[in-house]
Order: structure tokens, then C-alpha cells, then sequence
């Protein structure tokens, strides 16, 4: 994959405000939550090592693998699955914008009664019977008024429309127009699980979308997101988390670390080998040099690639590695996370290419919060809505 410098900076919103475990957190290694820096980095190679010698071929692998995925949900509260319940999607107008794309503000309800709220963008110029791969899109910590609307997600998800993809940008629980309940609880990382599943759902509803082509990304909290969802939904064909995959830090907040998922009676895992669940889907691991995604290249990739390879597709797992950058969904990170998709489901780049060959996002459209959000005062969330977390918390625990 070439051309992966982006010509322009897009201006876009400050990094995601990241919510770190305090060292008492971290000491306490009895219970049953990894939360943030959990490991120092010596035990998280150590702890790799052990992980690989536990397993000697395909089917030892595929035993484990079966049982940290059996233990996500256990541990998620999603085992039995809830009932998926009709999404009654809520349409808004569609926005047509002559620089290639269309958007429109949607809803669905992941449970009776919680709605998760986006964006859709879609090509502008969609031919009758041609289906497109769909993309999701999770996003991480930051102004809880709403990450989604950030100028980064935008550009992202209407440059990826612009070469074929339809695209859905999703609230995360809490944030933006997700406001029916807090974002700290102890549930909320099933929950968001859950919302991901049905967005899932959603996508492959739309018959402009192929649901053989479904992918999904994230960065930093998002990038947790994808690949808890990779590992355990088979219909995601690709997967790229960006500055979030390590096998020492396993996420500062309780969305990313507040439930059970990582160590349980019968096995100890991280992030690493969650993101190896995916195998041997495509998987794209987009690091930099200053925050936990450090040390990728050397360890979390080749842990990685040690598990595609027994699938005989070790170069399935790639990484984009930038050692002098931040943990953010820059113009780099959003470059390498297009030409993966492209590479993977067939779209052509050339419409956000220069005669260089290099990307460029110059002529991004960026649209006011009030034309995105699905929800107004003349507009409210349907008659029903759940309305705060015990409620919240009571659709989702019921089965």
C-alpha cells in the first residue's frame, strides 16, 4: 500500500481525553479486572510468551480462542445474547454534497428503547443493484458534547464514502447524543459491545450494503471497541484499531476494562490476543511511538502474526507503525486505515488521490453539530425512550 502521506492537514479537535487507572487500580492483581497499565511492559512480553506456549498448533488455538471468546461475552453480560429486537431505524434527510458524498442522521434502538445514534454517509452517485462494503466507525474518549462530530471522524467517514464505502459513525454510550444514560458504569462496556453488534445489524439491513464486505475501526477507546467486536462477530470480514491495541495497558476506562473480560476461572488474556481473535480476517494495527502502542511492531504484532501464521496467513496482520506521532486519528492514521480497507474490499482510491498518488482531504466538507444530531426540542427521542442508567441498566440485564 503506497501513498500513505496525507498532501493537507484537515484541522481537527484535540486527542481524545483519556481516563488513566490509578496505580491502587492496577496493584490490586486479585481481582478479576486489567485496567489500565496493568502490566509493565517486561511482564507483557513475558506474559505473550506464556500465552503462545500454550498452544502448539491450529486446533490448540482455535480451543483457546473459542474460550476467551466464550469468556468476553460471560464476562460482558452478554451470554445468552439479549433477543434482537426490531431496530426501528429513524431516518433524517438526506444532505447530498457534490464533493462525492451523501449524509444522513440516523437512529436504532440496540434494546427496546435505547437508541444508538450516527451518521451515515453513503457515495453520492450509488448505482441501482450495486452494493457497497459497509464501515463501521467507534470512536474513543474526548468532549462528552460529542466525538463523532469531530472534524477527524467526518473527514474519515466522508473520504471512505467518496471511494465506495458506506459508512456508519456511531455514539459512543454517554457521549454526543447518547445521552440516556452515564458513561461510567459497570455495564457499559456490554452494553457498548451490544450496540456495536446491532449496528452490525443495521448495516447489513441496507441493501446497498454487502455483508460480506463489513469492517470496522476505531481509535484509542474506538480501537478497544473494534476488536472486542472483531473477536466476537464473525460477519466483521476486516478490522483496523488505531493507537489501541497493547498487551500492557488495557484501557483506562470502564468501557474498555470495567466487566470481567480479560482474566476469568479458566484464562488470563490482553488486548494482543483479543485482537488475534480475529484470525485470519484482516487486520490492521495502526501504532505510534508515543502512548502504549509503542512497542507493536516488536511485540503485539509479532505475538499477532504467530497466530495468523498457523492459519497460513501471517501476512493478514499488518501494522502501520509512526514513531513520532500522538495518540490520535490524524491524517497519517486515517490514510493507512483507507488503503487497508481499499486494499481489502476492492475500492478505488483515486478520488482522494493527487496526480501523485497521495491522499488529500483539502476539500472536506465540515458540517455544524446542529445539522448532524438525529434528536432535536422539535424532535425529541420517540415516546418509550429509556430514560436514565437504572433503566438503562434493566433492559439490558433482562433476558
Amino acid at each position: 500500500m503506497n501513498g500513505l502521506r496525507i498532501l493537507s492537514l484537515t484541522p481537527w479537535l484535540a486527542p481524545a481525553i483519556l481516563q488513566i487507572a490509578s496505580p491502587a487500580q492496577a496493584a490490586d492483581r486479585s481481582d478479576q479486572l486489567r485496567q489500565g497499565a496493568f502490566y509493565s511492559e517486561s511482564e507483557a512480553r513475558e506474559n505473550l510468551a506464556t500465552i503462545a506456549a500454550s498452544y502448539h498448533d491450529l486446533a490448540g488455538w482455535q480451543t483457546r480462542a473459542a474460550l476467551i471468546k466464550r469468556g468476553i461475552l460471560e464476562g460482558a453480560g452478554l451470554d445468552p445474547l439479549p433477543d434482537r429486537t426490531p431496530l426501528r431505524p429513524i431516518w433524517g434527510e438526506e444532505r447530498r454534497h457534490e464533493e462525492g458524498f451523501t449524509v444522513t442522521n440516523v437512529a436504532f434502538e440496540s434494546l427496546p428503547g435505547f437508541f444508538v445514534t450516527g451518521n451515515l454517509y453513503r457515495p453520492l452517485d450509488r448505482a441501482p443493484g450495486k452494493t457497497h462494503p459497509g464501515i463501521l466507525v467507534a470512536h474513543g474518549h474526548g468532549p462528552t458534547s460529542g466525538v463523532r462530530f469531530d472534524a477527524s471522524y467526518q473527514t474519515f467517514c466522508q473520504m471512505m464514502a467518496r471511494i465506495g464505502a458506506v459508512v456508519l459513525v456511531y455514539d459512543m454510550v454517554g457521549y454526543g447524543e447518547s445521552t440516556q444514560m452515564e458513561h461510567e458504569t459497570d455495564f457499559t462496556l456490554g452494553l457498548q459491545l451490544w450496540n456495536s453488534m446491532r449496528a452490525v445489524d443495521f448495516m447489513i439491513s441496507l441493501p446497498e450494503v454487502d455483508a460480506a464486505r463489513i469492517g470496522v475501526t476505531g481509535q484509542s477507546g474506538g480501537g478497544t471497541q473494534a476488536i472486542l467486536l472483531a473477536a466476537t462477530d464473525e460477519r466483521v470480514a476486516a478490522s483496523a484499531p488505531v493507537t489501541m491495541v497493547s498487551a500492557h495497558f488495557f484501557g483506562g476506562c470502564v468501557c474498555e476494562s470495567g466487566m470481567p473480560i480479560h482474566c476469568r476461572a479458566d484464562y488470563e488474556t490482553n488486548n494482543a490476543e483479543i485482537a488475534a481473535l480475529a484470525a485470519p480476517r484482516p487486520l490492521l494495527l495502526v501504532s505510534v511511538g508515543n502512548d502504549w502502542t509503542k512497542n507493536t511492531p516488536q511485540v503485539e504484532l509479532r505475538y499477532i502474526r504467530g497466530v495468523y501464521a498457523l492459519y497460513g496467513k501471517r501476512s493478514n496482520a499488518r501494522n502501520y507503525h509512526y514513531p513520532e506521532q500522538q495518540h490520535d486519528f490524524g491524517p497519517s492514521k486515517r490514510g493507512a486505515v483507507y488503503a487497508f480497507f481499499a486494499d481489502e474490499f476492492g475500492l478505488d482510491t483515486s478520488p482522494i488521490k493527487n496526480t501523485s498518488g497521495l491522499f488529500q482531504e483539502r476539500d472536506a466538507v465540515l458540517e455544524p453539530r446542529e445539522a448532524m444530531v438525529v434528536f432535536t426540542d422539535t424532535r425529541p427521542r420517540p415516546e418509550g425512550a429509556l430514560n436514565g442508567t437504572e433503566a438503562v441498566r434493566d433492559a439490558f440485564s433482562r433476558r
